[in-house]
């Protein structure tokens, strides 16, 4: 045996798994899995199902829960618990009950714990006091205008939005770091809570800190708030731990959710 198949074999027994969580993403979506294993603990594995739903395959909810059904069949064969619908646009976009049946669907068919990017952000935001707050994102106005009414539903204020508006899921990534920092810097006088970096496919997440320490505000994205609120829902894990890179959020420990 060679001295890199003994390192594997010793990585393996060291971080011995401890709970695996499942992300229903969109087909197009790149930066879910690099983010989610490059900020996950050790011994919390993430496992992903591509489902078709944006872009040229935007469809209605109701036409999408059959493949999100599929999709958290397969992540249960996985054994992942809890199963998370995985994309802030579509779990927004058609209010609390469109929200709520894209939940119950991968609820029934992962047999899981189970909850949305929205719920995760909703989760966050109220966790960080964050009633009323600036939301920037990638995409056209339409979007931001349906996460508006959304957070709305649930008590949380937009008061000022920029939506780039930059195209497909293609450009999305292609927004640097910098951009974000500096859209924050240009809105750091609106009077906010905080901020809302909003999409799961985004450079957003790298920007965290950088906007808290310079606008000394509160930031969440939905990567960074869907790995939280997944982790203090896994008592095997002992809650949510600190980890560097992630903001306010992660600052201090937190128990997990029975």
């Amino acid at each position: 045996m060679s001295a890199l198949e003994d390192a594997v074999i010793s990585r393996c027994h060291a971080d011995e798994t401890k709970a695996r969580i499942g992300l229903i993403i969109p087909s197009s979506n790149r930066m879910t899995e690099p983010q989610f294993h490059r900020y996950a603990p050790a011994g919390v594995a993430v496992h992903i199902a591509r489902v078709q739903m944006t872009g040229r395959h935007k469809k209605p909810i109701a036409q999408l829960l059959d493949d999100i059904g599929r999709a958290a069949s397969s992540l249960a064969d996985a054994r992942c618990n809890p199963i998370v619908f995985h994309c802030t646009g579509t779990a927004m976009a058609e209010g609390k009950e469109g929200e709520a049946a894209l939940v119950r669907r991968v609820a029934e068919e992962g047999g899981a714990a189970a909850f949305s990017t929205a719920q995760a952000i909703v989760e966050a935001l109220e966790q960080m006091g964050m009633r009323r707050v600036m939301l920037l994102s990638p995409y056209p106005q339409a979007v931001n205008d349906h996460e508006r009414e959304f957070l709305g539903e649930h008590g949380i204020e937009v008061v000022r939005d920029v939506a780039l508006s930059v195209g497909s899921s293609d450009e999305y990534i292609r927004v640097p770091v910098a951009r974000w920092i500096e859209l924050a810097r240009e809105h750091a006088r609106v009077p906010a809570d905080g901020f809302f970096l909003s999409c799961t496919n985004t450079t957003q997440i790298e920007a965290i800190e950088t906007i808290e320490r310079e606008t000394g505000r509160p930031a969440i994205n939905s990567n960074q708030a869907t790995l939280w609120a997944a982790l203090k829902r896994l008592p095997a894990v002992g809650g949510v731990p600190r980890i560097g890179g992630l903001g306010r959020l992660f600052a201090r420990t937190e128990a997990a959710v029975a």
